[in-house]
């Protein structure tokens, strides 16, 4: 059967509006006919007029037949295409009410339900608390004129309806003859319901003893702040007492959504604070992993230029090599021509003997020729010159021996061009090599000023970061502080009025303490809930730092590590240093073997030499700029240190002040709960004054 109903409630639950109303009118209809009995003319037509974006269903003095309540009991489950439904004065029988109640049971849209005048007896009674512990859409029930006190069992079935339901806002009972048992029933009923605000018993018989045992269920039912209860005989005292247990309700309905307010405020800035931190947070660990990525660029970069450096100098020591090949042929030819001189020598000696005055001549210039070449290595092309040309002057006195020194200077020729085009070659290698190292040189100088900007850029956008986050903190601060302080002056206001109402509450006191201290207990466990859901915040968020601290010390330790690296490669660089120094001293001492007609490639070596000093200097400004950049990311790394350890203390001077705040709003707490409390107790019958 249920099944069934669900069935039927289909067809206008995705409707709305006339076309929705006009299915249910249809549904009705068909349900009407097949229960063989004809649809009322009057609930059709009531079907058909328009209704709003809050419909309702008016069949007020309408007289229902048993076919119509079953078929709308049947229409009625999950979801109706009205919200209020008006069934006053429509002599409803009691199988009747109770198809029609069964079918509100599970209803979810109807709100309002009007049943004023049916004359309900105790099967209505017991139908209406099967719904109110069943039903949770239905906020206001109107059964004014019904006498449903009258019957003891029923109303008691539908006071315990009421106690179990925690939907029903507004409830009139007028006129329903309800005595002071049924009082004390709906006294019980009301201790257990938490969603009751309006209840209407005028023109009842509840009297003085039911008028007592409500005023009793008002000290534990918070949630009451409207009762009448005129006409039913209660005394004038009890009627303000009353009326003060209502004040009191809405008074600390206020007071509580004022401080539910505040806290919300509080936590809701506790948690923007927290989403600001790991934000900040998650800023910085993208800014550590562009440094990282930087400096594994940087040393990448380092690194090429390094092996490049290390290509260059092997070239340079092949190049050397290829001079010390040459040296040698140069050395291996001038060993030549010193034994040619030696020939030439003599046969000078042997001219001497057949021309005395002649050869002696030429005999002390070959010996001032020897002397001069082992004197000065450096001028023996000079001294072959002057004795070819004292040759010439000997000529015609001397033709074979003029014939034998122009194949000399013939083979001196020949050893003047081969020197002339080893040193062609040797300043074309050198003009290479000076090129490549100035090639390097602004290839090394392009990359330092382009790792120069991106570090002045990084140090830009983090200064601006850091500043705006400083800007932010600041301002939250500040309201923060204007909280505090609007705070402080709501518990001044509540401490002058506690004081002031100080002397009529002393006697309450000792009669609500044991609630009180329930009810702070129970507050306090709450609170403890919190501080210890902020103590756990307050863990994760210092766990994050000491994460943060662990990446910071990687950091350091990875720069330590780059700095051994920088080191081993100056090591190197002082190495191949010193080998070239080496090779510069051995160069050097072949030099010093060269003979006078190598003095210009002499002079083109020591060029060389000087711009391999040139070299060493640019590697050592390299060393330098190397150093400098280690010193500038140790400063980096050292100012990241110095903003972790900002952040941290303005991390634990908001959770000072947070906690701050959370024991004033405590305090506040505690303070607001005597005054309600006091409040709420009342002073004895007969002896209470006015609130106002």
């Amino acid at each position: 059967m249920e099944r069934g109903r669900g069935e039927h409630a289909r067809p206008w639950s995705g409707a709305g509006g006339a076309a929705a109303m006009e299915r249910f009118r249809r549904e009705y209809a068909r349900l009407c006919a097949a229960a063989g009995a004809a649809p009322q003319e009057a609930v059709l037509r009531r079907l058909r007029e328009p209704g709003g974006a809050r419909a309702r269903l008016d069949l007020t003095a309408q007289s229902l037949s048993l076919q119509t309540c079953g078929a709308l009991g049947r229409l009625l489950p999950g979801a109706a295409p009205f919200a209020a439904l008006l069934l006053g004065d429509c002599g409803l029988s009691e199988e009747g009410v109770k198809l029609l109640l069964h079918g509100l049971c599970s209803n979810t849209t109807v709100k309002s339900l009007d049943l004023k005048g049916n004359n309900l007896r105790t099967v209505g009674a017991e139908a209406l608390g099967k719904l109110l512990r069943q039903n949770k859409s239905i906020r206001s029930l109107t059964l004014e004129w019904n006498s449903l006190g009258m019957w003891e069992e029923g109303f008691s079935f539908f006071c315990q309806g009421l106690g179990a339901n925690n939907f029903l806002q507004r409830l009139d009972l007028r006129n329903n003859q309800i005595n002071h048992q049924g009082a004390g029933e709906l006294a019980v009923a009301l201790t257990q319901n938490a969603s009751l605000q309006e209840l209407d018993l005028r023109w009842n018989n509840i009297g003085l003893l039911g008028g007592r045992a409500l005023l009793n269920c008002l000290h534990r039912n918070k949630s009451l702040k409207r009762l009448e209860l005129a006409g039913n005989n209660v005394p004038c005292d009890i009627l303000k007492a009353v009326e003060q247990a209502l004040d009191h309700n809405q008074d600390r309905e206020a007071i509580l959504s004022k401080a539910q307010n505040q806290v919300y405020i509080l936590n809701k800035e506790v948690l923007n604070l927290k989403d600001e931190k790991n934000k900040q947070f998650l800023d910085f660990m993208d800014t550590v992993d562009k440094q990282k990525e930087e400096k594994a660029k940087s040393e990448r970069v380092s690194a090429a230029r390094v092996s490049q450096l290390q290509e260059a100098l092997d070239e340079q020591h092949s190049i050397m090599n290829s001079l010390k090949a040459k040296l040698q042929m140069t050395e291996a030819a001038l060993a030549l021509s010193e034994q040619k001189v030696h020939n030439l020598g003599e046969l000078l000696n042997a001219m001497k003997q057949e021309q005395t005055s002649v050869a002696e001549c030429h005999f002390r210039e070959l010996q001032q020729q020897k002397q001069e070449s082992a004197d000065r290595e450096g001028k023996l092309l000079h001294d072959l010159s002057a004795a070819s040309e004292k040759n010439l002057l000997l000529r015609n006195q001397v033709g074979e021996l003029e014939r034998k020194c122009k194949v000399q200077q013939d083979q001196l020729f020949q050893v003047k061009q081969d020197l002339a085009t080893t040193t062609a070659e040797l300043k074309l290698r050198a003009v290479q090599a000076e090129e490549r190292l100035e090639m390097e040189k602004r290839r090394f100088k392009q990359s330092l000023e382009d790792m120069e900007s991106l570090r002045v850029k990084e140090v830009d956008h983090m200064t601006q970061h850091i500043e705006a986050s400083e800007r932010s903190m600041q301002d939250r601060i500040q309201r923060l502080e204007t909280i505090r302080i609007s705070l402080e002056e709501e518990l001044s206001q509540v401490k002058a009025a506690a004081l002031a109402e100080r002397g009529q509450a002393e006697e309450e006191l000792l009669k609500a303490r044991t609630q009180a201290r329930l009810e702070e207990q129970q507050r306090l466990e709450h609170l403890e809930e919190k501080l210890r859901l902020m103590t756990e915040s307050r863990d994760e968020a210092q766990n994050c730092c000491l994460k943060q601290k662990e990446m910071v010390a990687e950091a350091q330790a990875r720069a330590k590590q780059l700095s051994l690296h920088a080191d081993g490669l100056r090591r190197r660089l002082e190495e191949l240093q010193q080998d070239l120094n080496s090779k510069e001293e051995e160069k050097v001492t072949e030099v010093n073997k060269v003979k006078v007609e190598l003095q210009e490639q002499i002079g083109h070596l020591e060029a060389e030499r000087t711009a391999q000093d040139g070299l060493r200097e640019k590697i050592a400004a390299l060393e330098r700029q190397l150093k400098a950049l280690s010193n500038n990311h140790r400063e980096v790394l050292l100012d990241k240190e110095g903003e972790v350890s900002l952040l941290l203390e303005k991390l634990r001077m908001k959770e000072a002040e947070i906690s701050r705040v959370r024991e004033e709003e405590a305090q506040r707490a505690s303070f607001l709960q005597n005054a309600i409390m006091a409040y709420v107790q009342g002073p004895p019958f007969g002896t209470h004054s006015s609130r106002k």
